[in-house]
């Protein structure tokens, strides 16, 4: 025997609930982005960074080396224009092959 389950209305539907945003677009948006501590890290992040937004500062990027000097955390600052944007910029760092963690 097949049962179906009605479909929840929009107003309760946790899918709807998810794309609505705390957050007011345009806005400036820290990310930070963690790897392992080489040559040619930083310039990976920012190009991502320029391509999501054309006008991202390098001047802004914020370094900190692990205790041990192995990883490397980035925080850059872009201008968020909309959550389609962040999610593909987070899309696009978190399966970058120098990336680790994007928070």
């Amino acid at each position: 025997m097949t049962t179906s389950t009605p479909s929840p209305s929009p107003d309760s539907n946790p899918a709807d609930s998810r794309k609505e945003s705390l957050i007011d677009y345009p806005s400036r948006f820290p990310i930070k982005v963690m790897g392992a501590n080489v040559d040619g890290f930083v310039h990976a992040v920012t190009s991502i960074a320029r391509q999501f937004d054309p006008d991202f500062d390098a001047a802004s990027v914020e370094l900190r080396d692990s205790k041990a000097g192995n990883y490397l955390g980035i925080t850059i600052t872009i201008n968020a224009t909309s959550r389609e944007q962040l999610d593909e910029l987070y899309r696009t760092l978190s399966t970058h092959p120098m990336v680790k963690i994007v928070l």
